[in-house]
């Protein structure tokens, strides 16, 4: 039987896949097309990458395990080397190209396929697997891939070591201080070539992974990461586009390296699937996307394209309206009729479109009622969403009419995966539908997790849902969770793996979502997780609007602001303007212009704010309104880097379809006046003064040279600058267009 070499794919991204009747599909090399070696003049080539490559899925079964000494890496499965390539089918639609594979495992009747989604234009592979146990014999599966890539470092100049040719870029992301990217080669990460593979092994055993576990996404990591060449700034980056936990694992193999892309497994997350005979698994999805030059920010442009093009539509993404929230640096989870009622007046006369009520509306304990934890006291009863009498003596409604009438859209915060323990939803819905193990509900910080494949649990959702939606005419909701519930439950029959029960849990609150969405078209809904702990794409492509963090200091806000469009589009990161009586000019126009690159969550005391206060707020919601369109068309870039933590000097770019520049920078304590930017592409006439606040700024644009000089004169300032746009589209750095 003889080895075939498929090349498939569009101009912008291909794939090479080798085709063995005799053993494992293989994904030999990815990349451009004129980079990918061809076929028909270089078998030799050809033949060697496909040697060293992965099979397209990695599967690995209860009684299969691995065949060398692997250590902890998830590759080189005994069931993934003993699979057989049967065949593959290509199909073109709207734009988007698809690429199934399909192997075999004749020793336990396994058919897996690998599907590979190319949409025209955007160099972004969308990538996930199927497994069917077409045989007799139940099947437990410990490990699948959701995408394998082999030969990464093909590319580096010959005699390139590629533990110094390779940078992995990675973002932590801790709670208030969200999208911290840092960038290390391969060696510094502790990969390294260690020489072993000139003596038949197969490299050193070694990884770097990076793992969450349970329903916060991204509450350590990002589901994302990239790989660059550091000569060349070319670069791969991915996503896991997964609401729960994930696995992402980077090693040497062969003198070369591999990325491997999961969702839950069993070594790390307790996860285990017992497949019956006929039975079906996919896995979670993930994309990777690849550009030749410009490094992460080219490559995260790309992203920034399939995102787009992959989430669900929704009138909010067109509208973008100011939203205000009253939680945070406000009345921090204690609305009454008599605090919201001033707040209310006040976010109308600023230029809020919606107004939110957060946490507490529901709470029938004395204010400032704590408990265990130092939560507030009612955090260990929610559940039921009925208002608070004590805190709303003529209704709810009382608040909500005076919000109508004011011309803004009403809001409720809402936590619907959780339940108090001391709620009586708690005794009412029955154990099956929590998370449990060993037949014992969960509790973390005094709340139980509802098991949204339970019917009874969703049905209760979805009756609080609508009862608030018929009721009080809300068109906006807060969706939060603040609790990770851990590896997840063994499910309504004490059979499920607890990572398998939390996949279901996982799958099924999407469906929810959508259900709500069907249901409700215009209703918008916001996602949140204790700030930024749940940012992924699963989540995003549903929602329209995202709570990046809750960071409450204004003078650590912008690095978290500047960063948040590497995980977010630009249209859907709110990030908080919180303006208080205290704030100097220069200090209010950081808060203000922390949010006018995304989405205005306006929160804060405006009630409180002086009246030249106050007209400064009024002007950045109305400048924000004059160019809020261009947001869904604009691709981020960051003319002094990544944010750091403590940079002194921050910088976003956002360029939009038209050719318009908008450019937030941030001087913060200790950070020179001056800086100069290099903006490569901008084009249009001189630079202008969007907004700011307190001594004004100096422009100096250098046209030829695309430098601009900017002097911010008082340290803890910040101002937007516009360049206004001069043709319909804008060229990517990668050749497509916005």
């Amino acid at each position: 039987m003889t080895l075939t070499h498929l090349c498939w794919g569009s101009d912008e991204l291909s794939l090479l896949v080798s085709l063995d009747p005799a053993g494992p599909a293989r994904l030999s090399a990815v990349g451009e097309v004129a980079g990918l070696p061809d076929p028909g003049r270089e078998p030799g080539v050809c033949e060697r990458l496909a040697r060293r490559a992965l099979p397209l899925v990695e599967v690995q079964v209860a009684g299969g395990g691995r065949l060398g000494t692997s250590g902890k890496r998830h590759v080189d499965g005994a069931l993934s080397r003993g699979l057989r390539c049967t065949g593959h089918e290509e199909e073109a639609d709207s734009g988007t190209r698809t690429l199934r594979v399909r192997m075999a495992d004749d020793a336990t009747g396994l058919r897996v396929t690998a599907v590979y989604r190319l949409r025209d234009g955007v160099p972004v592979l969308h990538a996930e697997a199927r497994v069917k146990n077409a045989g007799d014999s139940p099947v437990t599966l410990e490990y699948v891939s959701s995408l394998a890539l082999s030969n990464l470092a093909r590319s580096l100049p010959p005699g390139e070591r590629w533990e110094d040719g390779l940078s992995l870029w990675l973002a932590a992301n801790p709670w208030s201080g969200e999208f911290r990217w840092s960038r290390a080669t391969l060696a510094a990460r502790g990969l390294y070539d260690v020489g072993m593979v000139a003596y038949g092994q197969t490299g050193s055993k070694n990884r770097v992974a990076v793992t969450s576990t349970g329903a916060w996404s991204s509450s350590e990591y990002l589901p994302m990461g990239c790989l660059e060449e550091t000569a060349t700034g070319r670069a791969l980056l991915w996503q896991i586009e997964h609401n729960g936990s994930w696995h992402a694992e980077l090693g040497d193999r062969f003198d070369d390296v591999y990325l491997t892309l999961s969702g839950p497994t069993d070594r790390e997350h307790h996860w285990r699937r017992r497949l019956a005979p006929g039975e079906s698994f996919r896995t979670v999805p993930a994309a990777v996307a690849l550009v030749p030059e410009g490094g992460p920010e080219a490559a995260l442009a790309a992203l920034t394209a399939h995102r787009r093009a992959t989430r669900r539509p929704h009138p909010d993404l067109d509208r973008l309206p100011v939203v205000f929230n009253d939680f945070m640096n406000s009345l921090m989870g204690e609305p009454s009729t008599e605090a919201l009622l001033p707040l209310v007046d006040a976010a109308a006369a600023a230029g809020a479109e919606v107004f939110c009520v957060d946490a507490g509306w529901y709470d029938a304990e004395p204010p400032g009622a704590v408990g265990p934890g130092g939560v507030p006291g009612w955090w260990d009863a929610v559940g039921e969403w009925e208002e608070s009498k004590s805190r709303f003596p003529g209704g709810l409604r009382e608040v909500v009419d005076r919000i109508r009438a004011a011309g803004m859209v009403p809001g409720l915060w809402l936590e619907p995966e959780v339940v108090g323990v001391r709620s009586a939803v708690a005794a009412e819905l029955p154990d099956e539908a929590f998370f449990r193990r060993d037949g014992v509900r969960l509790v973390e910080w005094g709340r139980h997790q509802l098991d949204l494949r339970h019917p009874a649990a969703r049905a209760h959702l979805d009756g609080v849902v609508d009862r608030l939606v018929r009721d009080y005419g809300v068109g906006y909701l807060k969706l939060d969770h603040n609790i990770d519930i851990g590896a997840g439950t063994d499910g309504p029959d004490g059979t499920d793996s607890p990572g398998d029960g939390l996949l279901g849990h996982n799958r099924a609150h999407l469906d929810w979502l959508d259900g709500v969405l069907d249901r409700h078209p215009g209703l918008v809904l916001e996602s949140c997780a204790a700030g930024g702990s749940r940012t992924d794409h699963a989540i995003l492509s549903r929602l329209p609007i995202h709570s990046v963090t809750d960071q409450q200091d204004f003078r650590l806000l912008p690095a978290v602001a500047a960063a948040a469009p590497t995980a977010v589009t630009p249209e859907q990161g709110a990030i908080w303007a919180y303006p208080q009586p205290g704030h100097t000019a220069a200090e209010l126009g950081t808060v203000l212009v922390s949010a006018m690159l995304g989405r205005v969550h306006l929160s804060g005391r405006p009630d409180l704010l002086d009246d030249a206060r106050s007209a400064l707020v009024r002007e950045a919601l109305a400048t924000y309104k004059t160019y809020r369109h261009l947001l869904p068309t604009a691709r981020p870039h960051w003319p002094l880097g990544f944010p750091g933590w403590r940079d002194g000097l921050l910088a976003l770019a956002l360029t939009a379809e038209d050719g318009t520049t908008l450019l937030a920078l941030w001087r913060r304590e200790g950070a020179p006046a001056t800086v100069e930017l290099t903006l490569p592409g901008v084009g249009g006439g001189p630079p202008r003064v969007l907004f700011e606040a307190g001594e004004r700024t100096n422009l100096d644009w250098n046209a030829s040279g695309h430098v601009l000089r900017v002097t911010l004169p008082v340290e803890g300032s910040a101002v937007l600058i516009a360049f206004d746009g001069t043709s319909r589209s804008v060229v990517r750095s990668w050749g497509g267009k916005i």
